[in-house]
């Protein structure tokens, strides 16, 4: 693709891959919906062609149901792809935690595509160890436990959106809370303790709220060290995001845990939050625009309350003198309008 003036635009090429019941085939149908051509479980043989062959931006599904799926023959196509420099190749991983994954095939008694012979339990082991390499390499990891569909939506129309330019070539930061005893994010950059700071749980009036009220942050930043260490998280990542800019990384997870995941984090990933989107934070790096900066609250979301939001949305795409020239999508035949239809003789069989 090319604008007017004969500048060329790199085309996006997604491999979308993941764990089974995480969301793939959702992920596909919403990158659909934003205008890219979509394959889903091609032969792996077949990627070069099919890049070269598309005139839009194209996502392929690729996992454990491809036909001779195998993670490192992914990692050599990938890596093949990428050294086209009119290309911008990037890998999603879809996946979801083994309780969540469960529960899902129970609801829908399907069986697991590696499970054919097992329990579904042991068809989502093997397929997570099988995809593990590309877990490893991804570009973006998508974890749909505590994301429902018009919120995985959301966060995939607000990263893959069809404009182009300096708005989405940029830096994604997620901020995330969470609590200890529930795990560690999987998809985290770099993970920070809380614990030390004074505990709001013990308060009875302050235990059944959370860190998104005004009294309970109040309380944690009474704590003599509050500032201070957000001030140290704060120029950590003055020092930190601008080399994962340089290095091409397009999404940083930094993920502030404590006990339970309600009070200290919250607090602390609200702060951070403020701090990284005011006019005259740290969010500008040699020119490139602010970077959108995304909260999480992992533990919030299992109460039922959202699981994200923006603290500062993606900039809107740059404005450029001539419009860009995309090719028009193919047009599907228009469908005449139906007569009146006979009536009807007899009974239905």
């Amino acid at each position: 693709m090319r604008t007017v003036d004969d500048t060329l635009i790199p085309r996006r090429i997604l491999l979308v891959s993941g764990l089974s019941g995480a969301g793939k085939s959702s992920i596909l149908r919403i990158l659909e919906d934003l205008d890219h051509e979509v394959i889903d479980n091609p032969p792996l043989g077949m990627l070069d062609d099919i890049v070269a062959r598309a005139e839009r931006p194209v996502a392929i599904g690729v996992d454990s149901r491809t036909r001779g799926f195998d993670a490192s023959a992914v990692l050599e196509a990938l890596a093949r792809l990428r050294m086209n420099p009119n290309l911008r190749v990037e890998l999603i991983y879809a996946t979801a935690e083994e309780s969540v994954l469960l529960r899902r095939y129970t609801a829908t008694r399907r069986r697991h595509p590696l499970a054919l012979h097992g329990s579904i339990k042991e068809g989502i082991e093997e397929e997570t160890a099988l995809t593990a390499p590309l877990r490893a390499a991804a570009d973006l990891v998508i974890d749909t436990s505590d994301m429902p569909p018009p919120e995985l939506r959301q966060f995939v129309e607000s990263r893959f959106s069809p404009w182009e330019g300096a708005a989405g070539e940029g830096l994604t930061v997620a901020l995330m809370s969470f609590a200890y005893p529930a795990g560690l994010p999987r998809e985290a950059d770099i993970v920070l303790d809380a614990r030390f700071l004074r505990n709001p749980h013990y308060d009875p009036a302050l235990a059944p709220k959370t860190g998104l009220d005004a009294d309970v942050a109040a309380y944690v930043a009474e704590d003599s060290d509050y500032l201070p260490f957000l001030n140290q998280i704060h120029g950590l990542l003055q020092l930190v995001l601008p080399r994962f800019v340089q290095e091409g990384k397009k999404y940083a997870t930094i993920a502030i845990g404590c006990s339970g995941g309600r009070h200290r984090s919250v607090t602390l990933v609200e702060a951070l939050a403020k701090r990284l989107s005011a006019p005259d934070g740290m969010g500008n790096y040699q020119g490139s625009g602010q970077w959108p900066i995304m909260i999480m609250h992992r533990e919030l979301a299992r109460l039922g309350l959202g699981s994200w939001r923006w603290a500062r949305r993606p900039a809107n795409p740059p404005k450029r003198n001539r419009p860009l020239r995309f090719p028009d999508p193919p047009r599907r035949p228009v469908r005449q309008p139906l007569g009146p239809r006979p009536a009807a003789s007899g009974t239905h069989s």
